[in-house]
């Protein structure tokens, strides 16, 4: 299979498929925001106290919160930042 990559900007996925791609890469939603060239500071998602929903409905509303690349293939789904993680998953 060839890997896929979600293309979060373009069609970013629904908060289920970002539920179930997190299960995959058992991270949680604050492992994989984005901090610079985003709304992080404004939206003050560096608070501690945030539950995963708020952090999902502010990844929702603003899907460049994302860190990107997510990959999908055959052998697991990762967060490939930084882009050599890649190499490892399809390697694999």
């Amino acid at each position: 299979m060839q890997p896929s990559i979600i293309e979060y900007l373009k069609t970013p996925p629904s908060r289920a498929r970002l539920l179930e791609l997190l299960a995959q890469m058992g991270k949680s939603p604050r492992d994989i925001l984005r901090k610079n060239g985003t709304p992080y500071a404004e939206l003050g998602l560096d608070d501690p106290s945030l539950s995963d929903d708020k952090i999902l409905d502010a990844i929702e509303a603003h899907p460049i919160l994302i860190e990107r690349p997510i990959v999908v293939t055959d052998q697991g789904v990762r967060l490939c930042r930084p882009k050599e993680t890649v190499f490892e998953l399809i390697s694999a």
